[in-house]
């Protein structure tokens, strides 16, 4: 049977339990067909690039699916009749891969990158650079001369 990976985007409005409702109802319209869901990813509410629908988020989930060609049409048919739904959109692959998606490891890591959300980084804001008005203090002359003293080779 050939794999498909499926992204859907659901309306911000609708809650995490209703996104599962309609993800479960999709892997039962699959099974009727003789297919099956081998992998679910709910990436959370997002962002979206532009305006969908007049809504500005949404929540995206990647599906895995072994199914029948019939199975993937009347399951892309419910979901364009779903008002919950934004966008579908789905692609015939070769394997699915068992690893987590790029999504789901660039959420890992922005959580481990930021814990706490304020610790580490850059201190200081745009005008605490840390000098002053932005010209160098004057050097001492000993300064200059010790520096080229270390620059120059030894004569001996």
């Amino acid at each position: 049977m050939p794999l498909y990976e499926t992204v859907l985007i659901a309306r911000n409005d609708v809650s995490p339990a209703q996104v599962e409702a309609i993800v479960d109802n999709i892997t039962n319209l699959l099974g009727e067909y003789g297919g099956k869901v081998l992998k679910r990813e709910f990436w959370g509410l997002r962002t979206l690039a532009y305006r969908i629908k007049k809504n500005r988020k949404g929540h995206y989930v990647l599906l895995g699916i072994e199914a029948p060609i019939a199975a993937m049409r009347e399951m892309e048919r419910q979901l364009g009749l779903n008002e919950d739904i934004l966008r579908v959109m789905t692609l015939r692959v070769e394997d699915i891969d068992e690893a987590p998606s790029p999504m789901m490891s660039r959420k890992d890591e922005r959580g481990e990158r930021n814990p706490s959300r304020g610790g580490g980084g850059r201190s200081g804001g745009r005008f605490e650079s840390g000098r002053s008005g932005g010209r160098r203090a004057p050097e001492s002359s000993e300064a200059r001369t010790s520096e080229a003293r270390a620059e120059a080779p030894a004569a001996e």
